[in-house]
């Protein structure tokens, strides 16, 4: 086994069945997320929508020991401690031989599909507070990435400043906005510039699209199929809109991030959008031309950071997509995490890689994007 240090860039907590019944405020707390027992196990709710089950949080491991026992009904009794006590996380966390995990929510993922947009900055914001305390439980280890809504930019930015101010080491934002309000827009200048000069880099994880034609994302788990083998489509929207725009050549030091999307699309993406950019009067007039005869692909590789599980296809291109791009995640304790295999999975897929690549790929990137000691 290598001794490259392990920071998983995409770990989870499972959100207390209290914690917005119990700190929403008064205005807010019946519209709040709250948990329902059903036949078919124990659900969340917000708004009078169902949002997510709590299977993801208590089937980690299960695919590897046997698969047929994974189930879509569970009970909150039965998520694992890790997901809501910091200490057991960290257990968790030595077992697997991951030296840092970088934590973003569960259901929190899903209540970016929340329509009432101060319903959902409300909704952040308490749990912001809780994984605020989650990960100062242990604040070498647990390192936490906030919940941001800019559906209203000025709000968001004062939430992403709050939270900077508490010890987050980044935030996240939609995948995709609301239909109209993609990120190319001038709207967002404030996030882009307060992102840059707080150092806080700004992830764009699976599940969190803003309600819009065909991608409502109001109850994950019943996605069919089709729909989530092509899930990283949105994300490619955003991050073409980004960097064809200029953003990233305005803010040259905003570092972006796909989370949990895998790798094996960024090839192709990088190939079409040079491609679009070199022939194409619309491309060039939505950002001008870059300076200095850069290219999107450039602005990719000095500011974009993707997070994968196992995606062997997408180590396979790491040179073309760049190495310095890649980060590892484990997706603990999720259905789909590598818990308790994680070591084992990375050696095995970083197997061609030299000694550096892998421990910039399991490790090191996520260091420097998060400015981690």
């Amino acid at each position: 086994m290598s001794s490259y240090r392990v920071i998983s860039a995409d770990n989870h907590v499972i959100e207390p069945e209290d914690l917005w019944a119990g700190r929403s405020p008064t205005k807010f707390r019946e519209r709040a997320p709250h948990l329902e027992r059903m036949a078919e196990g124990d659900w969340w709710f917000c708004d009078g929508r169902k949002v997510l089950g709590v299977t993801n949080g208590t089937q980690p491991g299960v695919r590897f020991d046997d698969p047929d026992k994974l189930t879509r009904e569970a009970r909150i009794e039965e998520v694992r401690p890790g997901g809501y006590i910091p200490q057991e996380h960290v257990n968790d966390m030595d077992l697997d031989g991951v030296d840092v995990s970088i934590v973003y929510p569960t259901v929190g993922l899903l209540l970016f599909s929340v329509p009432d947009s101060d319903l959902l900055t409300s909704n952040c914001r308490v749990y912001n507070d809780w994984a605020g305390e989650f990960c100062n439980a242990v604040p070498q280890r647990l390192k936490g990435i906030a919940m941001v809504n800019v559906d209203d930019v000025g709000v968001g930015v004062k939430e992403l400043e709050r939270c900077a101010k508490m010890g987050f080491v980044g935030a996240m934002i939609t995948v995709y906005p609301p239909e109209g309000r993609s990120y190319d827009k001038p709207e967002y200048e404030p996030l882009w510039a307060a992102a840059q000069d707080l150092g806080m880099p700004l992830g764009m994880h699976q599940g969190t699209n803003r309600p819009g034609p065909g991608q409502q994302f109001s109850d994950l788990d019943a996605a069919r199929p089709a729909f989530l083998c092509n899930v990283e489509h949105w994300v490619r929207m955003s991050l073409a809109d980004l960097i064809l725009s200029g953003v990233l050549e305005r803010y040259p030091n905003l570092q972006i991030g796909s989370v949990e999307h895998e790798l094996s699309w960024a090839p192709n993406f990088l190939e079409r959008m040079d491609y679009i950019y070199g022939f194409s009067a619309q491309a060039a007039a939505a950002g001008g031309r870059f300076k200095d005869g850069a290219i999107p692909s450039d602005f990719f590789h000095s500011n974009i950071f993707l997070g994968f599980q196992e995606d062997a296809r997408g180590i396979r291109d790491r040179d073309f997509i760049g190495v310095d791009n890649l980060q590892w995640g484990s997706d603990y304790p999720h259905t789909g995490s590598t818990f308790p295999k994680s070591r084992e999975i990375i050696d095995r897929i970083l197997d061609d890689c030299t000694e550096e690549e892998k421990a910039k790929i399991a490790g090191g990137n996520s260091a420097r994007v998060y400015n981690l000691a």
